[in-house]
């Protein structure tokens, strides 16, 4: 089972950095097909230094940095906390279970 989804996380990891770089390999034809360079034709993934060192990337228009990726796991672990679908689904699988015992308790204590 590991092996299996180790697996599929390589190669959606693979088929996502191939989607994107074929929407930089789209935006690079579309800028040579135009002729000129165009504000509203920006590069889906932009890397740059910034003065003091650090590297600044946005992917789609939104940078992305380890802020924001600490700010996600806080994000998720207040979403963890109480999952709607999740208690709703432990409601269900008990009301069935204990339906079940009970369907199971009265044709046992007919024979």
């Amino acid at each position: 089972m590991k092996r299996f989804m180790l697996k599929c996380l390589l190669i959606c990891s693979a088929l996502f950095i191939g989607v994107l770089m074929g929407m930089q390999k789209a935006n690079e034809g579309m800028r040579e097909m135009k002729g000129y360079q165009e504000e509203g034709l920006k590069a889906p993934i932009t890397v740059k230094e910034v003065e003091n060192g650090e590297i600044e990337a946005s992917v789609l228009g939104k940078n992305v940095t380890s802020h924001d990726l600490e700010a996600k796991k806080e994000k998720l672990k207040e979403i963890k906390a109480f999952n709607f679908f999740s208690s709703l689904g432990r409601t269900m699988a008990n009301m069935i279970s204990s339906i079940t015992e009970k369907i199971i308790n009265f044709f046992s204590s007919i024979l």
